[in-house]
């Protein structure tokens, strides 16, 4: 096929026209995609920067989702203490209630007349012993007391197992090995029943234990996406791509055992509760420690994971700086090129009026 000779100014016009359509397919692409720079052809520089921005963006975006497991984790570790310090206060109040429960056989008498002939007699359990009394006359209950201790640590069934005591109004006979037993002590007019033990005591034990279950249930059911913090799970949250900042958050021992609890047999030796008690506060301030340290964990964390998502916003914003497109201006060339087009097909069309001319020769 001949080529078609076109004359210079149709020629000079076409070239014209077709550098417009350039530009408009250039703007046209730039206002439909929003970006100035689309590709490493548009500005190489700028583009593969851009790029290397939103690589890091993108990958401190998975290190921000696996902080805020992070934060759940600490925080549901967190909530699980806060459960245990409310059972360990409860357990430290059932044991003081307890011990405010007293084992006692009581004679309201501070002084009481013993008889020349006076036969006075301590019962305890299946045990019977005789309790002399060196003079006849009034005596208090401190002098019995003695007398009472006297007569238990000479048989070899009661030593070192009872005990009785006065404070100048009452005498107590008291177990020094938690046994249940009944006591009672008759002579000289005097007759005195009752028994060692406390039904208080013995129901305060099983809500005592009940509460220490408790406490380690809870110590496994705080866990988040099989980790447990309360359980000696470590976790390790790290904070940066190259993975050269992180933190470690140690898992740690909240079951009663771990706190240092023991389960209780028996109370009926104060003794006994007192150290069920001194075991509670101490518990107590091992779960402030534990919290202090988690709350410090669960800041750390919070705080570069708020960090990170500001940083995420300024990677992101420095590659649409260096590729985003000004869509005002853009719209503003289009409207100047569409001008332009227009103008460059009617000066074409003026061009080709020399050439429709020879035909008026014919």
């Amino acid at each position: 096929m001949s080529q078609v000779t076109l004359s210079a100014s149709m020629r000079s016009n076409l070239l014209s026209l077709q550098k417009t359509q350039g530009l408009m397919d250039i703007t046209q692409e730039r206002l439909s995609t929003g970006l100035e720079v689309n590709s490493a052809l548009d500005n190489p520089s700028a583009y593969y920067t851009a790029q290397s921005l939103a690589c890091r963006a993108k990958d401190l975006s998975a290190l921000l989702d696996a902080m805020g497991q992070g934060v759940q984790t600490v925080k549901a570790a967190n909530e699980g203490l806060e459960a245990i310090t409310t059972f360990v206060q409860q357990a430290k109040a059932i044991a003081n209630a307890a011990k405010d429960e007293a084992n006692k056989l009581v004679h309201s008498t501070g002084e009481f007349e013993i008889p020349a002939d006076g036969n006075l007699s301590l019962i305890i359990g299946d045990v019977s012993v005789d309790v002399a009394v060196t003079a006849a006359g009034t005596t208090s209950l401190e002098t019995l007391a003695e007398a009472m201790n006297t007569a238990i640590a000479g048989n070899a069934k009661l030593k070192d197992k009872f005990l009785a005591a006065a404070d100048g109004e009452t005498i107590t006979v008291k177990s020094l090995d938690s046994q249940e037993v009944t006591v009672s002590f008759e002579g000289a007019g005097i007759k005195l029943n009752g028994s060692i033990g406390n039904d208080n005591r013995y129901e305060a034990v099983s809500r005592f234990n009940e509460v220490l279950g408790q406490i380690d249930q809870v110590a496994k059911d705080a866990g988040y996406k099989g980790v447990n913090l309360l359980q000696e799970n470590d976790i390790t949250v790290v904070f940066n791509e190259d993975r050269s900042s992180a933190i470690t958050v140690e898992g740690v021992d909240a079951s009663a055992k771990g706190l240092g609890l023991s389960v209780v047999e028996n109370w009926g030796d104060t003794k006994v509760i007192d150290v069920s008690i001194q075991e509670a506060e101490t518990a107590l301030n091992t779960l402030l420690v534990m919290s202090s340290d988690f709350g410090n964990n669960y800041a750390v964390i919070q705080t570069r994971e708020d960090f990170t998502e500001s940083l995420i916003n300024v990677l992101n914003e420095g590659a649409d700086k260096l590729t985003l497109a000004d869509m005002n201006e853009e719209s503003a060339n289009m409207l100047e090129l569409q001008t332009r087009q227009q103008l460059a097909i009617n000066s074409l069309s003026l061009a080709s009026q020399a050439a429709l001319s020879v035909l008026k020769l014919f």
